[in-house]
């Protein structure tokens, strides 16, 4: 899908500085802390030792450990995917909600340009979109599972229409963001490397923002994206991104299908933890403990974890 930075904001959006505080809608009830970030995610997939050569070699990604089907990866010490094997998965399709992409988030453009790079020299096919306020390269693993590797351009950099954050999917200046990484090669992700974003299916944008916003807690921050919704926590300009691209009789995936079989969400302590359970139920929505967790799922069963954690806002 290419949509452009005017056919979102009209002929020439009357744009000003994205300042801190200057854009995004917040729900009116409980707000996620500023705090908050994207946790690892947990894929279901047909062939542990396949995927894992993807993810190591194609990626970039260390491997923590593995056992008994299941495997973690990481960029340096951080933990980023938990791979779990279904052996003989179906491949991930067409008309499923759930995931269309996990994003990770290398620490700066010249990251990004050696990553660009490595794929040219392996052969990899990747899709690329510049979204005002990152750039970003999309692929997927071998079972179809979505995956974007990107950058953010610095914030003092953003623009804003009204309280609406501009992003749009224009052409990428692919050789200016290969000569950023400066001829030196790819070493797998670097120190610094995050999850920097999630982003489903939904069968229903009101729907998702009265989830993802009015209950859970994030701001809502561009909302004039065609067929789609983009929330964050502390002005980043998007930690979940929320579409209805699917097919109309989109459904979750089946059991033997490979899929997004959890992502998580890090926030900053047991009181903020606690004030998201109870803003979630209060809204009617399952909020279950699990050790010390909190476990959900959106209106069309895709599962959240919410952890106290340590990881670094954006």
């Amino acid at each position: 899908m290419s949509v452009t930075t005017r056919g979102i904001f009209g002929t020439e959006p009357a744009s000003e500085p994205a300042t801190p505080g200057s854009y995004g809608e917040a729900p009116s009830g409980f707000r996620l802390p500023a705090e908050t970030s994207v946790g690892p995610v947990t894929l279901q997939v047909a062939d542990l030792g396949r995927s894992l050569d993807f993810y190591r070699s194609t990626l970039g990604l260390a491997e923590l450990g593995r056992d008994r089907g299941v495997a973690q990866l990481a960029a340096g010490s951080r933990p980023l995917v938990e791979l779990r094997e279904r052996s003989g998965a179906r491949p991930a399709g067409r008309g499923r909600l759930g995931l269309f992409h996990f994003a990770i988030l290398l620490p700066d453009r010249p990251a990004l340009g050696r990553f660009v790079r490595h794929l040219a020299d392996l052969g990899a096919h990747a899709g690329a979109g510049d979204h005002l306020v990152s750039e970003a390269f999309y692929l997927a693993d071998p079972d179809g599972l979505g995956i974007e590797v990107y950058a953010d351009r610095p914030r003092g950099s953003w623009r804003r229409v009204g309280r609406e954050l501009m992003m749009a999917t224009d052409p990428v200046d692919v050789a200016a963001v290969v000569a950023a990484g400066e001829g030196e090669a790819w070493e797998g992700m670097p120190e610094g490397t995050t999850m920097g974003h999630v982003h489903l299916h939904v069968g229903d944008l009101a729907l998702a923002s009265r989830f993802y916003s009015a209950a859970l807690g994030f701001d809502r921050v561009v909302w004039s994206y065609p067929g789609a919704l983009f929330l964050s926590a502390g002005g980043y300009h998007h930690h979940l991104g929320t579409n209805v691209w699917a097919v109309p009789a989109a459904r979750p995936p089946e059991a033997d299908e490979a899929q997004l079989l959890e992502w998580s969400l890090a926030l900053p302590d047991a009181a903020s933890l606690g004030a998201v359970s109870e803003s979630l139920v209060r809204a009617g929505f399952d909020a279950e403990p699990a050790g010390e967790s909190i476990r959900t799922r959106d209106p069309w069963r895709t599962p959240l974890r919410l952890d106290v954690g340590s990881k670094d806002a954006k």
